[in-house]
Parts: structure tokens; C-alpha cells; sequence
């Protein structure tokens, strides 16, 4: 099927991608979604690089925001950007949406009943060039496409989720690929800066000191993000860290068999799923211990964001 020659039957779809730096990959993601998209949204946190070029150059539309998180900046998307599409999509600008989702989102979007309001779409990882097949990585089932006005981005700090109301969400089939091409070195340093924002959203959890997003339901959500949510709320960030790390990569590299990934893959699962998670429980005893002498909320609050370079006080108290 030609998706081009398609173009005219396509329900309003439009394309939302939140960029920094992004000139390494955003040509190849949005000539990804460009034959099937009504408009693309590039919502830039002030580039330096030829990202606005890029994205101008493709037809884009680009608006500009001061990034706080990635929760906040694509909820003021949603809040803002001139979105005329029946259907909204969330694309990071490392994927790709190939070519048979392509055609399976021209084919079944205008057929859904009225109902449908959400769509997920199985994630596939690319690593080191190579597709991690194992260690419970594929797929990962995200709500990526839903009706406008009936979705909105979780207010959290990390692993935020798109949730949907008034209606049931569907699975597409089709292949959707995150495939970051920069280094080792990009790999851990952007881990490193996750590690802090998820110390930040597990002290809140204990600490509440900031309100929280209660939405992840196995109806506002795929089922797999609901039960992953809960098991990482409920039982993995109540172990100590030292052994719930180490369980996890167990898990993951034996259990899923993760082995079968090869050395790359070994790489990857070492790196994401041990010391990723080391990281992060280490950066919460760190916190924890900055902050033990304050009971304030307030005090919390400010010392955390001191400690962090990220600022948790509410926009309602700035």
C-alpha cells in the first residue's frame, strides 16, 4: 500500500515531538510520520544546534518553552500548540514509526468506533545497532495515539504516561522503534540525569511534598504500564536498593532471558537494569540523608531543589 497515495483518506492526525539538540535524529523521525500526519508540533527547549532548521526545513511547526520536565513541557503542548488534529500523537525524536504501522495506522484509524479513544503501540529498543529482543523489553506496550481531549501527560518527575478518559484504548500491531545513535557516553550521562528526576518522584512518593499524579489505571493506560507502575510503587521501591538492584538484573538477564540479547545486549542490561537502578536508589540514600534534620515541607522542598538543580516548589507558590 502506498501510504502517499493514501494521504487525502486519513483521519486528522497530528504529531507532537519535544526536541533539544535533536539534529542527529529529528530528520529521520519526522520523514517517519510526514506521508500520515495532518501537522507536526516541534516543541523546542531552545536548541543551539540545527534542530529548528531541521524541523522548518520538513514542514514542522515550532514553537519554543523553557524545559522544566518532560511531563511539563509536553502538557504545555497539549495546553498550547494549535493542535486541529481528531488524533493526537506522541513521538520522541529518537523513534520511528516504520513503515507497516505506517500503513496500519492509515488503514485502521478512520475504522475505530467511536469508543476508541487510545492506542497503544508495541516499542521495540535498538541498543549498540541492535534490537533487544529479550530481558522483557519487547514489547513495551505505550499509549502513544489518542483523541484530543481525551488524554492528558501524568505531572510526575520520571516515567511519565499518557492517560486517557471516556472511552477504551486499542493495540496496533506495527513496528515502532526507539533507536538512539548517540554514544556510550550520551547513554550514561542521560541515565545519570534520569537517576536524579526518579530520586526526586520516589522521595515525593515518601515524603509528599509535592502533590501527585494518582491517573496510571489499567483503564487510563495499557495494562502493562498499570502493572509495571504498581509493582515499582508497591513492592520494588519499598526493597533496600542493594538487593532489589541486583534481583532486578537477575531477573531480567536470566529469567527473561536477557543472554540471548548477546554482548551488547549484556551491555544493556547491565547498564539499564543494575546500575541504572543502583544509581537511583543510591541518589535517595543520598537525599534522604541531606535532608533528615528538615520536617518542613517547605524546607524540603527547597533543599531538595537545591541539592538536585531542579525546582519542585509548585507553580502556584513562584
Amino acid at each position: 500500500m502506498n501510504v502517499e497515495s493514501e494521504h487525502r483518506q486519513y483521519p486528522d492526525l497530528s504529531a507532537v515531538i519535544l526536541t533539544f539538540n535533536e539534529e542527529l535524529h529529528l530528520e529521520r523521525a519526522l520523514a517517519s510520520i510526514s506521508g500520515f500526519t495532518k501537522e507536526i508540533f516541534v516543541i523546542d527547549s531552545f536548541s543551539t544546534d540545527r534542530t529548528i532548521e531541521i524541523a522548518l526545513a520538513h514542514g514542522a511547526i515550532v514553537l519554543q518553552n523553557k524545559f522544566i520536565n518532560q511531563a511539563k513541557q509536553f502538557q504545555w503542548a497539549l495546553d498550547n500548540a494549535p493542535i486541529s488534529g481528531e488524533w493526537i500523537l506522541r513521538l520522541d525524536a529518537d523513534e520511528i514509526i516504520e513503515s507497516d504501522l505506517a500503513t496500519e495506522i492509515v488503514q485502521k484509524l478512520p475504522a475505530l468506533a467511536p469508543d476508541v479513544v487510545g492506542i497503544n503501540l508495541k516499542r521495540k529498543h535498538i541498543f549498540m545497532d541492535r534490537w533487544v529482543k529479550h530481558g522483557g523489553r519487547y514489547p513495551l506496550v505505550m499509549l502513544r495515539i489518542w483523541r484530543k481531549g481525551h488524554g492528558r501527560i501524568e505531572n510526575r518527575w520520571m516515567d511519565e504516561h499518557i492517560v486517557i478518559w471516556g472511552g477504551r484504548a486499542v493495540t496496533f500491531e506495527g513496528g515502532f522503534a526507539d533507536h538512539n545513535l548517540n554514544d556510550l557516553t550520551f547513554f550514561t550521562d542521560k541515565h545519570n540525569k534520569y537517576a536524579t528526576r526518579e530520586a526526586i518522584e520516589i522521595l515525593n512518593q515518601r515524603l509528599n511534598f509535592n502533590p501527585r499524579d494518582h491517573s496510571v489505571t489499567t483503564e487510563s493506560t495499557s495494562l502493562q504500564t498499570a502493572a509495571k507502575f504498581f509493582i515499582k510503587e508497591h513492592i520494588y521501591n519499598h526493597i533496600p536498593f542493594t538487593i532489589s538492584a541486583f534481583m532486578y538484573f537477575v531477573w531480567r538477564y536470566i529469567f527473561q532471558l536477557g543472554f540471548l540479547d548477546g554482548r551488547s545486549g549484556l551491555i544493556y542490561h547491565f547498564l539499564q537494569g543494575y546500575w541504572y537502578r543502583f544509581l537511583v536508589g543510591a541518589k535517595v540514600m543520598e537525599l534522604e540523608r541531606a535532608i533528615s534534620h528538615l520536617t518542613d515541607k517547605q524546607a524540603i522542598t527547597e533543599e531538595l531543589s537545591r541539592l538536585t538543580g531542579h525546582s519542585l516548589i509548585p507553580e502556584s507558590l513562584i
